[in-house]
């Protein structure tokens, strides 16, 4: 055994790990990465099909961002936040609230800009703020004395107390109920298997869709009008947009965010963006709008997955790939409206009392200016597309497997989820481990990624070329075949 997989068994304890399971063989220890690909301690290459868990855009070791940690490492890493400002934080600042107000927004009266930015360390801390901040201004503005949140079934926000409570995937969050504050649910617009939908993905005519009612919109709208009869009205709707991550890849049919977004905003409800995994262009590159909306374009770029149904948040969470996958850093976006409930006298302690040891690192700043400047660029855009045309044509291949019952793609972001049978859509028991096993098989063949129960998921760096892209899908259906027999 390689000295330092000995190290890693002895001493450290892994994130979602059942760690008996891990202490049973030897680990992968990675050593170094270059673009699409890494390599580990005895020299073996494996592609980074997941983005090393959906945080690296642009490839390992890029030109660009270790120029600019260089630059900024000849200045100063780090300085606090609690009393100094710093160029590259300030410099940050104003191009995410550029960027995340690029393009229209429907009925802008009731989407206000995003004016104002919090600064802290990765996903959990921003919905955290995201959360403090929706609480207080709700109780200063007379909005609700006790606000209450509302989020999606199989919700992940993150692992902190906070966003543990506005999340409902029982296995992650039931056992810190004792911890948790109460957080309403309502159904996750999950075409595959939702109760109301039984129409075959992909394997039948696409007409069975048109069946759809659109029920878990009728839901989200009596669940807010419950609320209100009880006169206990949700001040916040909390989502993430076109897709759930950590539930399962679920992608959200075209058309709910919309919607959803129009229904919380009539019951006068704040809408918070979970934006941790789907920003930065994950979701796509290309919006689509009018001709009229914006300067006569038909399309415009856009890097959030609020932007593709026009619907802009009064909270933006972003973490993940904002640093280009280089560093922990987050960012909250909020309006000028919610700023100013907490201005006043030093006396009326309207501060809001939050913070990080590590709030607007400059090192963290220069990589994510460093990764907004090559996403701009018009090369950056064009290999976005067509990774992800190339995505669409590769994974359409796997539809022909017994034991894939869907493919779930959203721009550069893929689910395929394993199924004993794919007519009854049965699932494969938790115990058999078919999504571990299934990412054992791709590792041995040289892909690396990690299932959500029996999920795969396929999330490339940008960088990925075709061949590589080929490579994984590959890997994966031998892998699925060896597995599932």
């Amino acid at each position: 055994m390689h000295p330092l997989a000995r190290l890693d068994l002895s001493c450290v304890w892994h994130p979602f790990t059942q760690m008996q399971d891990w202490l049973q063989r030897e680990p992968i220890v990675i050593s170094s990465g270059q673009g699409a690909l890494l390599r580990d301690v005895r020299g073996r290459t494996y592609l980074d099909a997941n983005s090393s868990i959906w945080t690296n855009l642009h490839g390992h070791r890029h030109p660009v961002l270790d120029r600019a940690l260089s630059r900024q490492l000849k200045k100063i890493a780090h300085s606090s936040a609690l009393g100094l400002a710093n160029g590259p934080a300030a410099l940050l600042a104003s191009k995410l609230v550029a960027v995340a107000n690029h393009g229209p927004a429907r009925n802008s009266k009731n989407h206000p800009r995003l004016e104002k930015v919090f600064f802290s360390d990765d996903g959990s801390t921003a919905i955290e703020v995201a959360l403090k901040l929706a609480y207080e201004f709700c109780r200063r503005t007379g909005r609700s004395r006790r606000p209450r949140f509302l989020s999606l079934d199989a919700a992940y926000h993150g692992d902190t107390v906070g966003a543990v409570s506005l999340g409902h995937i029982d296995l992650f969050h039931q056992r810190y109920q004792g911890l948790l504050f109460k957080s309403d649910k309502v159904m996750s617009p999950a075409c595959y298997r939702c109760p109301y939908n039984r129409a075959r993905p992909e394997r039948a005519d696409a007409r069975e869709y048109r069946r759809c009612q659109w029920e878990c919109i009728g839901e989200l709208e009596k669940k807010f009008e419950a609320a209100k009869k009880r006169r206990n009205p949700i001040t916040a709707f909390v989502f993430e947009p076109l897709i759930q991550g950590a539930a399962g890849m679920l992608a959200h049919p075209s058309g709910w965010l919309r919607q959803a977004a129009e229904i919380a905003r009539g019951h006068g409800a704040l809408l918070i963006a979970d934006e941790v995994m789907t920003g930065f262009g994950r979701t796509g590159t290309e919006v689509r709008g009018q001709k009229s909306e914006v300067r006569g374009q038909k399309s415009w770029l856009g890097l959030f997955a609020c932007q593709h149904e026009q619907v802009r948040p009064d909270f933006l969470a972003l973490a993940k790939g904002l640093t280009g996958g280089y560093l922990p850093m987050a960012a909250t976006l909020t309006t000028q409206t919610v700023f100013d409930a907490f201005l006043g006298e030093y006396k009326d302690y309207k501060t809001f009392f939050h913070g990080h040891s590590y709030t607007g690192n400059q090192l963290g700043a220069a990589a994510a200016l460093a990764s907004l400047e090559i996403l701009s660029t018009p090369a950056s855009q064009h290999a976005r597309q067509a990774l992800e045309q190339g995505m669409k044509q590769e994974l359409a291949d796997l539809w022909d497997s017994p034991n894939i019952g869907d493919i779930r793609q959203v721009g550069l972001v893929a689910g395929i989820e394993l199924v004993s049978n794919w007519r009854t859509r049965q699932p494969f028991p938790p115990a058999r481990q078919m999504g571990i096993r299934v990412c054992q098989s791709m590792a041995r063949r040289g892909v690396l990624t990690r299932p959500i129960g029996n999920v795969i998921v396929l999330m490339p760096p940008y960088c990925t070329t075709r061949r590589q892209l080929q490579r994984m899908i590959e890997v994966l259906r031998e892998s699925v075949q060896e597995v599932c027999g």
